[in-house]
């Protein structure tokens, strides 16, 4: 059996990790600005998506001309327009997420180190076994309601990341996919 740690101790390990979960979010935004967002060709390319998108949104919302054969073919070439130019999005990007993901182990390597086989946190439900990898990661026993740091960081991260996007003004358009959307006929 593992030592418990107070709740003072867990309060505070919990705010380092919230506190290095932004500051994994924060570098990582700098890198992405510095390496993709402030470049020209990144500018050019979210124009051209968020432009298609607009279009593709007028031709579909004319139902008139989406039955037609002819407002087919042009919701279709807009897609087809939309897919390459998130594709290429993609490809642009992968620098970036490189360098982020350099950034990301390191954090977590030094994390995963101070806060090795330390409960962090003690969860009110039992994960379900797909969860218990990361949430009991590196903890001795078996009472799974006691949760590791790696749990911590990435749900933190996940909700970190994604709002400072949207705050920065930085988030991924929306416009399309790589994916089809399955709702979609």
């Amino acid at each position: 059996s593992q030592p418990r740690s107070c709740p003072a101790q867990m309060i505070q390990d919990l705010l380092v990790i919230f506190f290095a979960s932004v500051l994994s979010a924060l570098i990582a935004e700098g890198l992405s600005w510095l390496l993709i967002y402030r470049t020209e060709g990144y500018q050019k390319l979210k124009q051209a998506i968020d432009s298609t998108t607009k279009k593709l949104e007028k031709k579909k919302e004319s139902t008139l001309i989406a039955t037609q054969k002819k407002g087919k073919k042009k919701i279709d070439r807009f897609e087809e327009t939309l897919k390459n130019s998130n594709r290429e999005m993609t490809f642009v990007r992968i620098k970036s997420m490189m360098a982020i993901s350099l950034t990301v182990v390191t954090l977590v390597g030094v994390l995963n180190s101070t806060f090795d086989g330390r409960v962090v946190a003690r969860l009110p439900f039992e994960p379900i076994s797909l969860l218990r990898g990361f949430s009991h990661r590196n903890l001795a026993g078996t009472d799974y309601y006691d949760c590791s740091m790696i749990f911590i960081y990435i749900l933190s991260s996940m909700a970190i990341r994604a709002n400072l996007q949207k705050v920065l003004g930085v988030a991924p358009p929306s416009g399309g996919s790589f994916f089809p959307d399955p709702n979609q006929k």
